[in-house]
């Protein structure tokens, strides 16, 4: 009796651990399983225990595949695990199956997880896209949020039109994963919008036929390789800029004023320069006059000593020079009274 003691203890101790192990089984599986099954979308014990040995949230997968279930849809639990593995949203993934299924839009479920994957640093996720293929949204073009609220485009006739445009787009699920996002349709139907009027005759046919630009606009494929489809562009204002041809042609007058401007002073310093250089020619050649002038006296001294110039011939010349002045000076002084008042 005192030898079965020692055995028997063991196997209580063993028994203990199972049924601790059962209860902790119980306690954190069962109502799963349960809630699972009658859901109508069973999942084994066994497949939620590893679950949770995979680090898989084991509430998150049953719940997606009850909610799945409930909508008429079945997926495989091991897709759900591998999508929650790789980082996805589950749920929005689910949510958005949902979601297509019953409005019609085909997407099938790894389509769904490519594009969460895509969108998981976003802040948006693949429920949000599906909603934007269900119920069109809305783009304002030129974006408020950048601090521009019209495009400027100037018609063939000079004249600035100011134009602001609303995009209804509808996501296209084939194309959104790699496409291009809200942005690149802005800055395509900007750049449709500027085309469209600077091709216009004159600005009166655009404010009287806004239309023209938004058919334009779409016979451009302005939503090609983007992730929207484009449903409609609607020209919400259109009113006038400026006269934008006038004031180039202002600008331009005024800049050909300046360098007329600029070629006549470069005219003017060259004939200063020219003057001052003439200037100074002029006392060059007085100079020489001077010193022409300055060789007489010497010459008449030279003369007298070879015995060519006598004395007479001297007083002859200072008579000459003497008369000459006084003509000169004659010459010179203003008349005080002229004959006829005289």
């Amino acid at each position: 009796m005192l030898a079965e003691i020692p055995f028997a203890l063991p196997l209580a101790i063993v028994g203990i651990i199972v049924l601790g192990i059962v209860g902790l089984i119980f306690i954190n599986f069962f109502g799963l399983w349960i809630q699972a099954r009658a859901a109508g979308a069973p999942v084994s014990l066994v497949h939620l225990i590893m679950m949770r040995l995979r680090k898989v949230h084991p509430g998150t997968i049953v719940n997606s595949k009850i909610t799945a279930a409930k909508a008429g849809l079945d997926y495989n639990t091991d897709n759900l695990e591998a999508h929650y593995l790789a980082g996805g949203d589950i749920r929005s993934v689910v949510l958005a199956l949902v979601a297509a299924d019953k409005a019609g839009i085909p997407l099938t479920f790894d389509r769904a997880c490519a594009i969460d994957l895509a969108t998981k640093d976003t802040g948006k996720t693949v429920l949000d896209a599906v909603r934007t293929s269900i119920n069109p949204k809305v783009i304002d073009c030129p974006n408020p949020s950048a601090g521009i609220t019209k495009i400027t485009a100037v018609a063939k006739d000079g004249i600035g039109v100011n134009v602001r445009a609303r995009v209804t787009v509808r996501t296209n699920l084939d194309r959104f994963v790699g496409g291009a996002t809200e942005e690149t349709i802005i800055a395509r139907v900007g750049e449709g919008i500027v085309t469209s009027v600077g091709s216009a005759a004159s600005y009166k046919t655009v404010l009287e036929n806004p239309d023209l630009i938004s058919r334009l606009v779409l016979e451009k494929g302005v939503d090609e390789a983007t992730a929207f489809s484009i449903l409609s562009i609607d020209i919400a204002d259109v009113d006038i800029a400026d006269n934008v041809g006038a004031r180039l042609q202002t600008e331009q007058a005024e800049a050909d004023k300046q360098v007329a401007q600029a070629k006549a002073e470069m005219r003017r310093a060259a004939a200063v320069a020219s003057e001052q250089e003439m200037a100074a020619r002029t006392q060059e050649m007085r100079a020489k006059v001077v010193e022409a002038e300055a060789m007489v006296p010497l010459a008449i001294a030279e003369a007298f000593r070879k015995g060519n110039l006598g004395v007479m011939d001297f007083a002859k010349y200072e008579n000459v020079v003497a008369d000459t002045k006084m003509r000169d000076s004659i010459g010179e002084e203003s008349p005080e009274h002229t004959p006829e008042q005289s």
